[in-house]
């Protein structure tokens, strides 16, 4: 099997992992509520719940990505973060009590954590001209995950018999299914994963340094022919391998600590960073906060129940992953700014439409509820926009050997704001003009800086060797 074919399915097995994330989302949100419920948990640990998962991922994503930086070993990452996957399934299939409960969204967490390093892995494995393609799809996979799960509700309902001492019912069986599915996922990583060599200038450099080093072990027996000729070799080359010799281990030293020149304020301060950075937070903020309102604000003014509530989610994902591969399209057209900009003003477009329709709904129900869709149409169409652009942006403007860690710190802000934005929302649903305003206001400011700081929202590298040809020239 050659290096492309290798690469094709370890992209696959990406998109997989991805795919099962969302199908855990999507099969335990549904649940959780009554669970707890029935394990005598109070109301506020529905919201500790649904938080422990984000706040463990946000704390293991860094140390993740720090271990693949030092390692370049995805694969044994993956293998090691799905076990959490597996005992926080298991364990919130047990839930003999709440804390119980409670631990397994922790434990399960942490397996998400290892998607810095995948991220990391990406960069390194993607030429940047197609990284954004990649990275849009393997959302997408998410994204369909989200939509096809609650199809496995459907038979997941049913269940009502006993596995040994375990009870199997409607609200065990997510956690037992999930298990199976990330056990089923070991193996597939186990065969068809490859830690694939990186794309781009460090994997240029590797195979010059190879080529160099066949090079001179073929040019010495041609030396050989001649006795003078080689112990005059010998005498003036001596000093010059050492000083290769020197310098190749030099290089092997700084290649496997890649943080011997890194520096987090250089870093992650630099204004294009963090302009990135700001991106991330909101769109996540925005986005849970969205999630948080709109069930309550359908069931207040259109009496959507559970079924209405389902067509509207899965219309949402067919939305969100059409405009995932539309991107993925786009990217290859125009640069990741372009991209960037256009989603920030279909987002403020949308909070400004909600501001203006939704917070006090006039006219007849169909008006409100055209009104409401539109609304969310235009939420949704915005989002693959800046997220897609932010993740691809973000890998080209931050050094490439230390990519695992910054997809960590990345990854970090965006569980902050997943923390976040529901804990807004959930306090302000009878204040819609506050909660919609304060998003509004969010969007306008990371717009400005966008505008702000367009100019440096490129590649560094094309300007460097931009810069370099015409010296050399």
């Amino acid at each position: 099997m050659d290096n492309h074919q290798k690469r094709n399915l370890t992209f696959l097995t990406i998109g997989l992992i991805f795919m099962l994330s969302g199908i855990e989302y999507a099969v335990i949100l549904p649940t959780i509520w009554r669970y707890l419920q029935i394990l005598e948990a109070p109301p506020y640990f529905l919201g500790l719940g649904l938080s422990a998962f984000s706040l463990s991922a946000l704390l293991t994503g860094p140390l993740f990505g720090i271990w693949s930086d030092r390692s370049k070993a995805t694969k044994s990452i993956i293998l090691f973060s799905n076990l959490f996957e597996i005992a926080g399934n298991f364990m919130y299939f047990i839930g003999y009590s709440k804390w119980l409960l409670l631990c397994s969204r922790l434990v399960a967490g942490v397996g998400a954590g290892a998607g810095s390093s995948i991220f990391g892995f990406l960069t390194q494995s993607t030429l940047p001209e197609e990284r954004a393609g990649i990275f849009a799809a393997v959302m997408a996979c998410r994204q369909a995950g989200l939509l096809v799960g609650p199809a496995f509700n459907l038979f997941l309902r049913l269940c009502d018999f006993k596995l040994g001492p375990f009870v199997v019912n409607k609200y065990t069986s997510p956690g037992i299914f999930m298990c199976l599915l990330w056990m089923l996922l070991q193996f597939v990583v186990l065969a068809v994963y490859w830690d694939i060599p990186p794309t781009g200038p460090e994997g240029e450099f590797i195979a010059l340094e190879l080529k160099q080093e066949e090079e001179k072990e073929e040019e010495v027996p041609l030396m050989g022919s001649d006795e003078e000729a080689v112990r005059t070799y010998r005498a003036v080359d001596s000093d010059q391998l050492e000083t290769s010799a020197s310098s190749v281990t030099q290089t092997t030293r700084e290649d496997s600590n890649p943080f011997k020149n890194f520096g987090v304020s250089r870093e992650f301060l630099r204004e294009e960073v963090v302009v990135l950075l700001t991106a991330q937070f909101i769109t996540l903020f925005n986005q849970t906060a969205l999630e948080t309102m709109v069930t309550p604000l359908t069931q207040r003014y259109f009496s959507f129940g559970e079924l209405g509530n389902s067509l509207m989610y899965s219309l949402c994902g067919v939305e969100v992953i059409a405009g995932f591969f539309f991107v993925r399209w786009l990217s290859s057209k125009v640069a990741d700014r372009v991209v960037l900009a256009v989603g920030l003003v279909i987002c403020c477009t949308a909070c400004i439409w909600c501001l203006i329709f939704l917070c006090k709904p006039r006219g007849a129900y169909e008006w409100q509820l055209s009104a409401f869709i539109v609304g969310v149409f235009l939420q949704l169409l915005g989002l693959p926009f800046v997220a897609v652009s932010q993740v691809s942006l973000f890998s080209k403007v931050t050094a490439e050997k230390t990519q695992g860690f910054s997809q960590g710190v990345r990854r970090s802000v965006g569980g902050l704001a997943t923390i976040l934005g529901p804990l807004w929302a959930g306090g302000l649903t009878n204040h819609l003009y506050i909660m919609l305003g304060m998003m509004l206001a969010l969007l306008v400011m990371i717009t400005v800086m966008t505008v702000l700081s367009y100019e440096r929202l490129v590649e560094p590298r094309v300007v460097q060797c931009a810069q370099g040809s015409d010296s050399g020239g």
